[in-house]
């Protein structure tokens, strides 16, 4: 069934249909249509359009639909309809003849679809707030555990100084936080109702939109017809939201897949999250990491495709706006299975602590310990910086690690540097020394744990 068709003499050709339809993706608004509907109803029995009787057959009608629909979301795609509007106008006039066609006075497929959109949108951030506090709360767990696992830092990729285990989820559980606020306020922003504003001039028939938007839990109704349906900025800022947290994702990923690898050995992942050769016996590859690394560009994909579908649009609706849903629920859909992924893997991760301790006590990484050393003598940082850069030449030529040298050896660069220089090069002084708020001094390390779980915690 077609919402329209009064001015046409010939039927649209085949292909067309199948190129303009929309049922086969936008079936997944089939509750938030249903919904918008009742409330639509209700608004028109106030303003005298339909009679209460009237109003109480269409709901009741409409209800039935719904609880079909929960139960088989799927049975929509059987139907040859245009779109979701159409066949749930199809299904009502089915269920109660004429009265069916009354529904949709004063409305437009504009301001519905874009109501549908909204209403579909804040019923997904609950789900990834939920997703997003679950993996965090999976962190600071892990973090806790690997409280003492010292962990070689790295800048470039190079070792740089020492951090630990639990300092790398911390960072994590930062990253997430932010996601976490973004999408609070884009939940804000998009929190008002289009449900009104007709095609693109308003509605003919004096509906209270404060009400009606209240009825469908928005915070109020949207301030412009024109704006209201073709704004799709809610649909861009989730996508944006999707992809700041997929950056993350992805870049944990990364790390656990350097972790995981035999160059590495910092860890081991669990059997639930890998797969193995089909030609190699011995091999375990991180695949859960390395799609959530993958799935990332699908990500980044969508949103860049709706900023190039928005960016040329003249006012008010166009029929490009129909591009705004696969890409929306590709990305929220992504992900939400990335996150619970990532969830997965930090369970049964198997920390090799001789290995990363071992890793962290190369490379020199108590070289900036060693010239906050010198700087503690009374050196110039910027001296001292170009001393300890000559004296990990020196141990280097040596092969030996720097707290090695013999203090002759020291003394050839500075005559400062005394027996004392020893307990400041071990891998707990390199630590404890970073002992400001943010770092990675176990003091602190505790402080950011308690306060993570305090904050998870209160979240409830």
């Amino acid at each position: 069934m077609a919402l329209w068709g009064g001015r046409f003499t010939q039927a649209a050709d085949t292909r067309f249909k199948q190129f303009n339809d929309s049922l086969r993706f936008d079936y997944r608004l089939a509750e938030q249509d249903i919904v918008g509907s009742v409330a639509w109803s209700q608004a028109l029995a106030k303003v005298g359009v339909l009679t209460g009787e009237e109003q109480q057959r269409l709901e009741q009608a409409l209800n039935e639909l719904k609880a079909r629909v929960v139960a088989d979301p799927e049975q929509i795609l059987q139907s040859d309809a245009e779109d979701i509007h159409s066949w749930v106008e199809g299904e009502l006039i089915a269920a109660v003849g004429d009265l069916g066609k009354k529904l949709h006075t004063g409305r437009s497929r504009n301001d519905q679809v874009a109501t549908d959109l909204k209403l579909w949108c804040k019923a997904q951030v609950p789900l990834l707030l939920e997703k997003i506090d679950t993996l965090q709360k999976q962190l600071v767990s892990v973090a806790r555990e690997q409280q003492g696992t010292v962990l070689p830092g790295y800048t470039h990729l190079q070792r740089a100084q020492p951090v630990t285990f639990s300092h790398w989820c911390l960072a994590y559980v930062e990253m997430l936080e932010r996601d976490y606020s973004r999408l609070q306020d884009a939940a804000a922003r998009m929190d008002t109702c289009p449900l009104g504003s007709g095609a693109l001039a308003g509605t003919g028939f004096p509906v209270d939109r404060h009400e009606l938007a209240k009825s469908l839990g928005f915070a109020g109704p949207t301030r412009n017809s024109l704006d209201s349906v073709s704004d799709r900025d809610h649909v861009l800022e989730l996508i944006n939201c999707a992809v700041n947290s997929m950056m993350h994702l992805s870049r944990f990923a990364e790390d656990l897949i350097f972790y995981n690898s035999g160059e590495a050995g910092f860890l081991e992942l669990s059997d639930a999250v890998t797969s193995g050769s089909s030609l190699m016996p011995q091999k375990k590859n991180p695949d859960a990491l390395e799609l959530i690394r993958g799935k990332t560009g699908r990500v980044f994909g969508a949103y860049a495709g709706m900023m190039m579908t928005l960016k040329a649009l003249p006012l008010a609706y166009n029929k490009d706006m129909q591009e705004d849903k696969e890409g929306l629920f590709d990305a929220l859909d992504t992900w939400y299975d990335c996150l619970e992924m990532a969830e997965m893997v930090l369970h049964d991760l198997k920390v090799n602590e001789d290995k990363t301790r071992e890793a962290a006590q190369g490379g020199y990484s108590n070289a900036t310990e060693m010239a906050d050393y010198l700087v503690s003598k009374g050196i110039p940082f910027r001296e001292a910086h170009h001393i300890v850069g000559a004296i990990v030449v020196h141990a280097i030529g040596k092969k030996l690690p720097m707290e090695e040298l013999p203090l002759e050896d020291f003394k050839q660069f500075s005559d400062v540097i005394a027996e004392d220089v020893y307990p400041r090069l071990t891998l707990e002084s390199s630590l404890a020394s970073r002992c400001a708020l943010g770092g990675v001094a176990p003091e602190q390390v505790e402080v950011a744990l308690t306060n993570a779980e305090q904050h998870l915690q209160a979240r409830k």
